[in-house]
């Protein structure tokens, strides 16, 4: 289940996943039904929905196409649709980035991960994160072979930050995660309460610690 699922059927959420990867990418109607994983006959009864409906943008072969293997129609992402950088803004939120993102953290690191963001995106398409872990630290190797495999899945590459809570807490505001996260546009995916994953216990000092016990015995009985 999507949050776009109103708005999106699941073929279109597929193949606008493949196409906002790439979105100067010109795709033929088998490529996409392969990258998506649809049935051909489904994923062009799709395509041409979208094409009328001026998401996607048909591109006939050029000249020498019969030469290479270029000999069908493409489609791509077209810039100039009415809604294009609202429709991009709700792909990204949900379906084509935040929502696989999240569903991975949450099973797959539900003990170690508390808090979780998603940065941004660049101009490569490359989305940025920022995962923040309680008192246990997430397996390396774990997470890089996660990464990679949703990677694979969304077709976008992925930049993460592993911080401790503690890290997260002490950013100061001249640190460039803190200027990102101040930033615009910056989605939380998992916050606190969201996992089973505890929270680091906090250590006292020896003088806060006076101090609250001095504190305890300066209180007048009742």
């Amino acid at each position: 289940m999507s949050s776009a699922d109103f708005l999106f059927a699941p073929e279109v959420q597929k193949l606008l996943m493949v196409a906002y990867a790439a979105p100067d990418q010109p795709f033929s109607s088998s490529e996409l039904a392969r990258r998506s994983r649809l049935d051909p006959e489904d994923a062009a009864r799709t395509l041409e929905h979208l094409v009328k409906s001026g998401i996607l943008k048909k591109r006939k072969p050029g000249a020498g196409a019969a030469d290479t293997d270029e000999v069908a129609d493409t489609v791509s992402i077209d810039p100039a649709f009415l809604f294009h950088d609202e429709l991009r803004s709700i792909a990204l939120k949900s379906f084509a980035a935040a929502e696989p993102v999240r569903s991975m953290l949450r099973a797959k690191f539900k003990e170690s991960v508390v808090r979780a963001f998603m940065l941004g995106e660049d101009e490569d398409g490359t989305i940025e994160l920022l995962v923040v872990h309680g008192q246990s630290t997430p397996d390396e190797a774990a997470m890089t072979q996660a990464c990679r495999k949703l990677s694979k899945n969304i077709h976008r590459h992925l930049k993460v930050h592993v911080i401790s809570h503690a890290s997260f807490n002490n950013l100061a505001s001249r640190d460039p995660l803190a200027r990102k996260l101040a930033a615009p546009g910056v989605l939380e995916l998992i916050a606190l309460g969201d996992t089973k994953a505890l929270l680091p216990v906090e250590r006292v000092g020896l003088l806060q610690s006076a101090k609250n016990k001095l504190a305890t015995l300066s209180r007048p009985l009742a």
